[in-house]
């Protein structure tokens, strides 16, 4: 298993960040100004697109694995990977996402607290509902991570 930088052609793995949020445009909006991160384990497995937030704070903006190879830990070890690299250069590792029981308890078993909540922003930031569980996601709900 080895993780490695995506620096070019990062569009290469669009199937895959759509997995994480679902609208092209979002996804645009921050892969060119982030860091991504690809997890090969005899092919890619599971990636991560993290940006500098200010004050200390990067930012988990996707992060995704093939769906045959969800549960197999590969979404924790690309995590645990940005906490080792990072935690000399931010103080925290903030993620947002819906409020769904997937993801909210994956990253709660990842050591992340819940921070915040920015209110419909999927209502107001996509052009169409999202829907995770049968659930559609209204707010952004933020949690943190001690570096």
């Amino acid at each position: 298993m080895k993780i490695i930088e995506v620096k070019e052609n990062k569009k290469q793995y669009l199937d895959l960040l759509l997995l994480a949020d679902e609208q092209e445009d979002m996804v645009y909006r921050y892969l060119d100004n982030g860091k991504m991160y690809v997890l090969d384990d005899n092919g890619v497995k599971c990636e991560c697109v993290i940006t500098d937030k200010e004050n200390d704070i990067l930012e988990i903006k996707n992060i995704a694995t093939v769906p045959e190879y969800q549960g197999k830990g590969y979404a924790r070890a690309l995590i645990e990977f940005i906490v080792n690299n990072y935690r000399e250069q931010y103080a925290i590792l903030q993620v947002g996402t819906g409020d769904s029981p997937l993801t909210i308890p994956f990253y709660e078993k990842c050591g992340f607290v819940r921070s915040h909540i920015i209110s419909n922003f999927f209502i107001d930031n996509y052009d169409h509902p999202i829907y995770e569980s049968g659930i559609q996601l209204v707010d952004m709900v933020y949690l943190q991570r001690q570096l």
